[in-house]
């Protein structure tokens, strides 16, 4: 309802076309969409989308004024599909648009192949076959053609826009005989030589070759995707299984009568040429793909499943499925077949992990694959999907930068293996120290959260580890007792027991028959300790001990097993080095010992997963050999040769591109003994290393921890080849560097920075220069912070309007695919040649996921690794804010004009802004040594938006920083503000200082526009920027803006410290509430079951934590009051008298916000102020003059005086 009675052309429709315009051009995923469109009214049902803020009619018009048509079909599509858009209405509204002149729309014939694209959506074809408006709609659509000769008539795109009309007209044609009459001939005529063409390629027996195709051929077979889709299918099919097929020979292990058919490989088709396709041929191709991969009788070729997973990724908004779901609904009992879930488990683990994470369906996934593990974490011998949907959990929750429940239900203990438990709090642990906690009820959530982890696991994480931990969550951790002397008090008193079931078993004479002896007649308790007893019966000697025994044993056990067999042998062999070294033993002869016994387990014999062992060592850092250990597998030749056989038996990292015969690995050599035992079903991608990606990554962050730079430094350098197949490396060097800020020494940052392809990513181009300095004290110049924030303005922040920039968004309707057509796809480039950067596909910036997003991360980059502190840091971009404008102005007067162009009220609509020239006639210097009239130029605003902008940018990037940054943004606005000339001048008089200052604060955006604008109301702006994208979380550091004002001297910087404060107090409002809310409401429900003592206790303690974590909102009403009483106090001796009806504003406003508080939300007429928030305002009333205190009278709890008190149940009862 508020949406749809927002006025066409006014300011918040203005603001909504900005979002969405944003939207439409940064890409975010198809779930944010769903969360904020409202369906048509055409389309809708009786009940309204909930929780939609933009109407239909919005998104209509700014998709017409959607320049880069070209690359946004996918979304078009999806739009269409899902009812967001009325067709016959943007129909409607296109043709007046273009009738109007506004030609930018229609460059070439790309409006008409747009509309090719979602001919076939149910939508559409109700609108051309049986709307009322049919005919009219029709003939519309039909005028939008463009006949237009490309100067290169052979390139693809250029066959395809020639030919798109005839498309359209054919389709047309065969759904309704009423409007044929309007269609035209020569179109109709044209569609021939699609027949003739499609006929001679396809005739006789030969295959058509994709690998071979000109480009004429290319662009022709473009266009009978979109009249002949259900051929061009069939023929994509039969080249993929043009191979034929093959049997797979059986296992040692396998029954001889058990038959695997393979497809042979063949070349997957390039994504230069699916790029191309219609929409239509994508959904035929997905289809039939599905059946093949996972309903057909032959194992898929993996030149199958990589077309399959590049068809996602090229559509990710149309054609994205969340495959367990999907699968199930498709077919109940595919899942159900081991080698299916294997299929899936891949292909999400390895090539769509970064799509699951964009499309916001990583939670769900998550839940989805624990199911799998719950089933088999006990169940004996199933350890390769086990293993596998193992690995990709863990990928899963190192993906997550936000809260997430660990259970689908919330209740009771994780259903988790103990290394995903460990994997969680780890995970925790950055997403709250890099990234803030967002919600005020997932502040709440965490301590139920970490019970319900912690309820199954015994870890408890060294101090080195806790110290980097946010404070939110090492207070919870602390108090874990560490078991581990228990633990090993268990295997003491086990040793003997262990010992002599270890030596019947794994001695060289010993039957292969006892295998099964000893798994029914062993104790659960003694079973955990099977590779420790192993490992002691070693004595360094690995041939000393019955290896296939062993490996048969441990095939038979659970998966779970083996992960507490792993987990217990680590604990005994790192005690057992102790022992030994007590008794007079070399420590490097002992390591040696260690490593070669853990390499039989691991390289010889492959008994068990590296990727377990190696999370068990770091685990294990607190003491001072599990590290070395660490070091020293990593070291080993054997992972070395792994490593490097990896990455050239695959390829480029970037799969996509790849258009050779993929190469399938031997079963065996994969995945080694352990997991391949009696499995047959080949693997597509794949293998032990891979298993090591997100492994290394925190190996690194705990040496790290433990002060061996050198050896982190070594490794990344050692395996920075490999961790570029890491599909999320650039979200894990954005995330190492924010939570050891201030930690990392230089030459480490560097070498972490190589993990990433620097060509590929968009740094600033004097950055390797700052970031190599010889002398790093120096700090770059004002221009290097300025072109950050000038590329954040081009890129991230929304655009003022479809018009008012000039020269950063391309039009790209010269080209027709979202990728261009390139032979040699090596060259990853996406989009029309003269789009903006921001028009790349999502496969090639699957991490982070959008360009906005790669922007403003490589900006947090940039800022994290400079070597200079933070202070330096803030100080250099709170400069640029205070003195953009005039810097602006004083170059721009002769390129733009000083106030022309500015569009009043569309500028920066969600925050006060300005640039800083001073209003009250005293001259600012600009900031030296930036070339301003290039950034005005670079940018295609005025100066004067361009100055807002910049504002806006700068707020939006401290708010990404870690805290360190924001403590000194507080320090550096408050002191700019005390030192502002206005407030320290004594010859000017105080109406004049008050109206200054009043004028700024009031509306700092038209300030900007004509050329007033103030150091101050600038400040306060990027303060007000700043709030509006911090997390709950690190809002609670606010109040150190106003400590730093004080003592507060005048009206004047009264009314600063409540512009400041304003709009953060609904948000603090609703944490503290919930706060409130929550956990009292939870000690009332255990009082009234008649808990024990120690219990309420409990629950106390819990409300008390809580408060700690929130924001104290009674601690900033007592500091703004306590502002009041420095002005207006009684002891107060002002300079100059001040009347007590000046505030009365401010007054009204403590009224308002009083009242927020007590409803814990907008105000309604029976709201009513709490009895603890009006004994605040009363003690503090105790301090003011009386003709203040007159006008804070009813916000007292005395019911003589305050009719807030005598109309309260709680007071009025109970007035004492």
């Amino acid at each position: 309802d508020l949406a749809a009675s927002i006025q066409r052309g006014s300011l918040d429709w203005e603001r909504a076309l900005r979002c969405i315009r944003h939207a439409i051009r940064s890409t975010p995923s198809p779930d944010w969409w769903k969360r904020v469109l409202v369906v048509a009214p055409f389309y809708r049902g009786s009940v309204p989308t909930p929780g939609a803020v933009f109407t239909c009619d919005m998104i209509c018009e700014a998709t017409i004024d959607r320049i880069e048509w070209l690359v946004f079909s996918d979304i078009f599509f999806f739009l269409m599909k899902s009812g967001c858009i009325d067709f016959v209405d943007f129909i409607d509204k296109l043709g007046s648009r273009l009738s109007a002149s506004d030609h930018h729309i229609l460059n070439t014939n790309h409006v008409t192949w747009l509309l090719a694209q979602i001919i076939r959506v149910e939508h559409v074809m109700t609108a051309l076959n049986t709307d009322s408006r049919k005919v009219e709609t029709t003939r519309k659509i039909l005028s939008f053609h463009r006949e237009d000769r490309s100067s290169d008539p052979n390139n693809p795109q250029s066959i395809l826009l020639d030919f798109i009309s005839s498309c359209q007209n054919l389709r047309i044609w065969s759904l309704n005989t009423s409007t044929r009459d309007y269609l035209n001939n020569e179109q109709l005529q044209k569609g021939k030589q699609i027949d003739e063409w499609w006929r001679q390629v396809s005739k006789g027996e030969r295959m058509m070759d994709y690998m071979s195709m000109d480009d004429k051929s290319i662009g022709m077979f473009w266009v009978v995707s979109y009249t002949m889709a259900q051929p061009a299918c069939e023929t994509v099919m039969n080249w993929l299984s043009s191979g034929g097929v093959t049997e797979l020979l059986p296992g040692a292990n396998v029954q001889p009568n058990e038959r695997f058919m393979v497809m042979r490989e063949v070349s997957p088709l390039p994504i230069s040429l699916l790029s191309g396709f219609s929409m239509n041929l994508y959904l035929k191709l997905v289809f039939q793909m599905e059946e093949s991969l996972f309903a057909g009788q032959v194992v898929p070729s993996i030149a199958m499943v990589e077309t399959y997973t590049r068809l996602l990724l090229i559509a990710p908004h149309s054609l994205f499925r969340s495959h367990f779901s999907h699968l199930a609904q498709r077919n109940a009992s595919l899942l159900s077949k081991p080698a299916v879930t294997l299929l899936v488990l891949e292909i999400v683990n390895y090539r769509l992990l970064p799509l699951y994470r964009y499309q916001g369906k990583c939670k769900p996934l998550m839940y989805d694959v624990t199911k799998i593990i719950s089933a088999l974490k006990g169940k004996r011998g199933d350890h390769r999907v086990f293993r596998l949907a193992e690995n990709l959990c863990i990928n899963l929750i190192l993906s997550l930068r936000d809260f997430f429940s660990v259970k689908r239900e919330g209740k009771g203990p994780t259903e988790f293996t103990e290394t995903l438990n460990r994997i969680t709090i780890i995970t925790l642990a950055i997403t709250i120290k890099t990234r803030g906690i967002a919600d005020a009820d997932h502040l709440l959530y965490l301590q139920t959260m970490l019970e319900q982890i912690l309820a199954t696991s015994q870890h408890r994480w060294s101090e080195k580890t806790l110290c980097y931990f946010p404070s939110i969550l090492r207070d919870l951790l602390m108090t874990r007792t560490d078991k581990r002397g228990l633990a090993i008090q268990e295997w003491q008193q086990s040793e003997t027991t262990v010992i002599n079931q270890c030596t019947q078993l794994l001695s060289s004479s010993t039957e292969p028959n006892y295998v099964m002896t000893y798994l029914n007649r062993s104790f659960p308790q003694h079973r955990q300790y099977l590779c420790a007893g192993a490992w002691i019966l070693m004595q360094g000697h690995p041939e000393n001990i019955n290896s296939g025994n062993l490996a048969r044993v441990l095939r038979e056990f659970s998966p779970e097993e083996v992960t507490s067999n792993i987990y217990t042998m680590v604990d005994v062999l790192l005690h057992h080095i102790h022992i030994e070294l007590q008794h007079g033993h070399s420590l490097q002869d002992l390591l040696l010992k260690t490593c070669a016994n853990l390499a039989f387990f691991v390289w010889t014999h492959e008994l068990i997963p590296l990727d377990i062992l190696l999370l068990a060592l770091i685990d294990r850092d607190d003491d001072p050999h599990a590290l070395r250990i660490v070091i020293s597998l990593l070291d080993r030749q054997e992972l070395q040769q792994r490593v490097k056989l990896y990455c050239m038996n695959r390829g480029a990292p970037e799969h996509w591109l790849y258009t050779g015969i993929f190469k399938r690995s031997d079963l065996q050599n994969a995945l080694g003994n352990h997991l391949s035992w009696k499995e047959r079903y080949p693997t597509f991608f794949d293998d032990i290393v891979t298993r090591l990606l997100p492994v290394i990554p925190l190996v690194v962050y705990r040496l790290i921890e433990n002060d061996a730079i050198e050896s982190a430094d070594r490794i990344l350098g050692m395996y920075s080849v490999f961790l570029a197949y890491h599909p999320l490396r650039f979200t894990f060097v954005r995330d190492i560097l924010a939570y050891f800020y201030g930690h990392l020494p230089g030459k480490l940052i560097v070498r972490i920075l190589n993990v990433l392809d620097l060509s590929k990513i968009p740094f600033s181009e004097s950055f390797p220069q700052h970031i190599s300095s010889s002398n790093p004290a120096i700090c770059p110049p004002p221009e290097y912070f300025a072109t950050l924030l000038l590329a954040l303005v081009n890129n991230v922040i929304p655009p003022l309007n479809s018009n008012s920039r000039t020269g950063s968004m391309g039009d790209a309707s010269n080209n027709s695919v979202r990728g261009p057509h390139n032979k040699t796809p090596a060259t990853p480039q996406s989009g029309p040649a003269n789009a903006s950067e921001g028009q790349k596909a999502f496969y090639q910036i699957q991490d982070p996921g959008t360009y906005t997003q790669l922007v403003l991360e490589t900006a947090v980059i940039e800022i994290l690794s400079l070597p200079i502190s933070a202070s330096q840091i803030v100080s250099s971009l709170v400069q640029i804010v205070v003195n953009i404008q005039p810097t602006l102005i004083q170059s721009s007067n002769g390129l733009h004009g000083a106030s022309s162009g500015a569009v009043q009220g569309s500028v920066l609509p969600t925050s006060p802004s300005g640039g800083s020239t001073d209003s009250a006639g005293r001259s600012t210097p600009s900031v030296s040594g930036i070339n301003t009239s290039s950034f005005v130029s670079r940018s295609g605003y005025t100066c004067q938006q361009l100055s807002c902008l910049f504002i806006q940018a700068c707020g939006l990037l401290l708010a990404q920083l870690p805290p360190e940054f924001h403590l000194q943004l507080y320090m550096e606005a408050s002191r700019i503000i005390k030192e502002s000339w206005w407030l320290t001048d004594g010859k000017r008089s105080l109406s004049e200082l008050d109206s200054a200052v009043s004028y700024a604060l009031l509306d700092p955006t038209w300030a900007s526009q004509d050329n007033t604008s103030t150091a101050i109301g600038n400040i306060v702006a990027l303060l007000h920027s700043f709030f509006s994208n911090l997390p709950q979380e690190w809002l609670e550091g606010t109040h150190v803006i106003i400590q730093q004002l004080r003592p507060v001297t005048s009206v004047a910087m009264l009314r600063i410290a409540f512009r400041i404060m304003g709009p953060l107090l609904p948000r603090l409002v609703t944490a503290h509430n919930l706060f409130n809310k929550n956990v009292k409401g939870e000690y009332l429900r255990k009082k009234h079951m008649q808990i024990r003592v120690h219990e309420k206790h409990k629950v106390l303690e819990e409300l008390e934590m809580s408060k700690r974590w929130g924001i104290d909102l009674k601690e900033i009403l007592s500091l703004l009051l306590n502002t009041l009483v420095d002005v207006f106090g009684k002891n107060t001796q002002p300079p100059v008298p001040v009347e007590a009806s000046e505030i009365t504003d401010l007054i009204d406003y403590l009224h308002h916000i009083i009242h927020y508080e007590g409803q814990a939300g907008p105000v309604q007429a029976n709201s009513k102020p709490r009895p603890e928030v009006l004994s605040i305002c009363g003690r503090a009333a105790e301090s003011l003059r009386p003709d203040v205190q007159h006008l804070l009278s009813h916000l007292k709890p005395d019911v003589n005086s305050s009719i807030y008190a005598a109309t309260h149940p709680k007071i009025a009862q109970n007035p004492s």
